[in-house]
């Protein structure tokens, strides 16, 4: 079976005879290991090029050897003609030959770190109260056409990939759960404040990035995905009946939606999930998908399998520190050959991943390690 092939399966009833392998958020990945996955300047990532664009992501999927990738939009077709990049022996530049504008590109930083050494958060000036201020954040355009996002060209290096590799490759997209999408709009204090004290100013604006949700997945479709990945994060903080009335109201229509469009949906829960299990179980997502046991909490996926009863695939929680990072061979291949065994008595309805993202410390060796044991492990 191909890579796709494996993932279909396990998204099906009836399960996969041979476990697929991949990684979460493999953008995270490939910012932090780029110098070891390909042998191109990190500027490459910018590139108005298709070619130039597929030589390094033929060398990251190589290299890599999971079952699926992160299908992306492209720089339109009157984008590619006036862009250009220009490396300086200090900076690296885009110009624009509509305005004659140069605009500094910055390296991305590994682990996430900006430049300044401070993490990457959210820190609104004003929180928005009414829901005119939510409004006027959260725009809707009021003339959308999912068609549009295709037709200027931004769809034309996700053809090429789906060209050479789609035959072999599950294609993804991602996209945030409408609830987790608020903490763009107010920042950690700001949402958990507002779940707490304004739940009605909360689902205002989960339904506005829901609408918005909906429209991605319609363009998704287009772009040619397969499967959605639904991010939550710190929703393990909140209360079960705040998650039931903020969350959960939002994921389902979610959920439906991709279904209906003929996509696959992911699941992700990050953190915690005690409290929110049957909740979680009935999204009615394709597919469930955990952090490993960390923070306090334990998440044993064969405990996960039998919660779920065969009703939905369940993806592995590999641990990426301990195991994919710092375990031995021996220890790795006997985690995944355990939570293969789980993943049958779930009919099958199995795919091998990662509880968290690959680690900055995590060499591009052990990855391909881990994808190639779960190709040759059988339970």
């Amino acid at each position: 079976m191909t890579g796709r092939q494996k993932i279909e399966s396990a998204l099906s009833a009836d399960g996969t005879p041979e476990i697929p392998a991949v990684i979460c958020y493999e953008g995270i990945y490939i910012r932090d290991h780029w110098d070891q996955l390909t042998s191109h300047p990190w500027w490459y990532q910018y590139v108005p090029d298709i070619e130039r664009q597929m030589l390094w992501r033929r060398e990251v999927i190589a290299k890599t050897g999971q079952d699926w990738f992160v299908l992306p939009f492209f720089y339109s077709r009157e984008d590619r003609e006036n862009l250009s990049i220009i490396p300086q022996p200090e900076s690296v530049f885009r110009f624009d030959r509509r305005t004659g504008k140069y605009d500094k590109l910055i390296k991305p930083q590994i682990g996430g770190w900006s430049e300044s050494g401070g993490l990457h958060s959210v820190y609104p000036h004003h929180l928005a109260e009414t829901k005119d201020e939510i409004d006027d954040l959260i725009y809707i355009p009021p003339d959308f056409n999912p068609s549009r996002s295709i037709e200027n060209g931004r769809n034309d290096l996700a053809s090429q990939l789906l060209e050479e590799f789609g035959d072999d490759l599950y294609p993804i997209c991602h996209v945030s759960s409408p609830l987790w999408c608020t903490y763009q709009l107010w920042g950690f204090e700001g949402m958990m404040t507002m779940i707490a004290s304004r739940p009605g100013l909360v689902r205002h604006a989960c339904q506005r990035f829901l609408t918005l949700n909906m429209r991605a997945v319609e363009e998704y479709v287009l772009l040619g995905a397969k499967g959605v990945w639904i991010e939550e994060c710190m929703t393990d903080m909140i209360s079960p009946s705040a998650f039931a009335s903020l969350s959960v109201p939002f994921l389902v229509p979610l959920i439906e939606e991709i279904r209906n469009l003929g996509l696959k949906s992911i699941y992700y829960f990050c953190g915690n999930p005690d409290g929110k299990w049957e909740q979680i179980i009935s999204l009615g997502a394709d597919a469930i998908s955990l952090e490993e046991s960390k923070k306090g909490f334990i998440i044993d996926i064969e405990s996960v399998v039998e919660r779920v009863q065969g009703s939905t695939t369940v993806l592995g929680n590999l641990d990426a520190i301990n195991l994919l990072q710092n375990g031995t061979e021996e220890q790795l291949r006997a985690e995944i050959s355990r939570q293969i065994r789980a993943g049958r008595r779930n009919g099958g309805r199995f795919i091998m991943s990662l509880g968290s993202p690959v680690t900055p410390g995590t060499t591009i060796k052990r990855v391909r390690l881990y994808c190639d044991l779960v190709h040759k492990l059988e339970a």
